[in-house]
């Protein structure tokens, strides 16, 4: 049978350790036999970062920009370990963290829901998809450990040297101050891109903050979001039969215990970081939870969820087996191909992405499946695969539908 063509190249970003072994693997198996793959490549594995002093990962975010759609491997955020370990010039930045920033975007997180392994919240039936704004709070903080006693004020100096203040509080003792901060660009920047991801994927679409308490910061995205939504989206939204709406994080969450799922649950930066860590957990794995990086201009970084696998990377350098789940690994390049297929208009390219995930997810119903997932399904008499052979299995589910 003919391969696939493409029109346009995705962007492809290769990662480190375990996932990027999976990656290979991955695109031998399960790509390349069936899509004449094009893609504009760069190497996001540490060392690589490292010997182009992390402009790769600028690169690769422009290139995304150009070309409107990438995907994207696990990569290590370096720590001080990492520095002796892969002897690096400096600690490198977050390379998500970078792309995030260049992209404007907004991440959306849902986990990939398959019969045997069971939400720990039975009424979910459909996945919940967090939109995490990714700019600000306390990810871009300012803190003082006080010492003792006396006054903490927040101050703004404006341009021409006028100044605001505000008393924090009165220490009579030692304590802590944080400070954080947003920007009305990048909070306008989220919503938009909530908005429009709303309307690709047709689900509803949630916020939630704590205005009650924050009367001026949260009550700012809050008025932004509206303000947006009533210029620009409740008309697609009333013609697209979705619904907009703005609730109480602690609502949200008490909603969200109850719902069936289907619907994206917007939060700040700190908000979405734990949520879509909870959403994961209770559905089973973060194995088996998508992410993708929208921009407000509709540019597109799909990724797992997860990390690079240390812990089985080291095993393979020693040669011995491991069973690492590939799931949200096969999920990233079929969203990236499937949104190329869609901007392309290349019907056949949406087909091919719709159905591998199809034989990934019935290659599991089947009993066929990596040891995480073997510990926590309820399927009887299951074979867990190893690594490579998963993968394997999931092509020949696909050469038999």
């Amino acid at each position: 049978m003919a391969k696939i063509q493409m029109k346009t190249p995705l962007v492809e970003m290769d990662g480190d350790e375990m996932t990027r072994i999976l990656w290979k693997i991955i695109k031998d198996e399960l790509i390349i036999p069936y899509v004449d793959l094009k893609t504009e490549y760069y190497d996001l594995g540490l060392k690589h970062r490292n010997d182009t002093n992390d402009q790769v990962t600028i690169d690769s975010a422009e290139a995304t920009k150009k070309y409107g759609v990438a995907v994207k491997c696990a990569t290590i955020t370096p720590n001080a370990a990492r520095m002796d370990e892969y002897d690096l010039k400096e600690m490198w930045k977050s390379p998500n963290g970078t792309i995030r920033a260049a992209l404007d975007g907004t991440v959306f997180r849902a986990p990939i829901q398959v019969k045997g392994i069971e939400p720990c919240v039975k009424n979910w039936k459909a996945p919940i998809t967090l939109a995490r704004h990714a700019y600000g709070d306390v990810y871009k903080n300012a803190e003082i450990k006080v010492p003792g006693k006396g006054k903490a004020e927040l101050v703004f100096t404006a341009e021409d040297g006028t100044e605001i203040r505000e008393v924090i509080h009165e220490f009579d003792g030692p304590g802590i101050i944080q400070g954080i901060h947003n920007t009305d660009k990048s909070i306008s920047s989220f919503a938009r891109a909530c908005f429009n991801y709303a309307l690709d994927i047709k689900q509803d679409l949630w916020f939630a903050t704590k205005d009650t308490i924050s009367k001026k910061y949260d009550h700012n995205f809050k008025d932004i979001f509206q303000n947006i939504y009533d210029s620009e989206y409740k008309d697609k939204f009333e013609a697209a039969g979705i619904e907009y709406f703005y609730t109480l994080i602690d609502d949200a969450v008490a909603r969200v215990m109850k719902a069936d799922g289907g619907f994206i649950w917007a939060c700040k930066n700190y908000d979405g970081d734990v949520m879509s860590d909870m959403v994961s957990s209770a559905c089973g794995s973060l194995a088996m939870m998508t992410s993708v990086l929208v921009s407000p201009s509709g540019v597109y970084e799909y990724e797992a969820a997860h990390g690079t696998v240390q812990r089985h990377y080291y095993k393979h350098l020693k040669g011995e087996e491991t069973s690492t789940n590939s799931v949200a690994t096969i999920f990233a390049w079929t969203g990236a191909l499937k949104k190329r297929g869609e901007l392309d208009s290349i019907p056949e390219l949406v087909e091919f992405a719709e159905k591998l995930e199809k034989a990934t997810l019935s290659t599991i119903e089947s009993g066929k499946m990596t040891g995480d997932l073997a510990r926590i399904t309820d399927i009887e008499n299951v074979e867990v695969l190893n690594s490579e052979n998963f993968i394997k299995a999931v092509r020949a589910t696909y050469d038999q539908m």
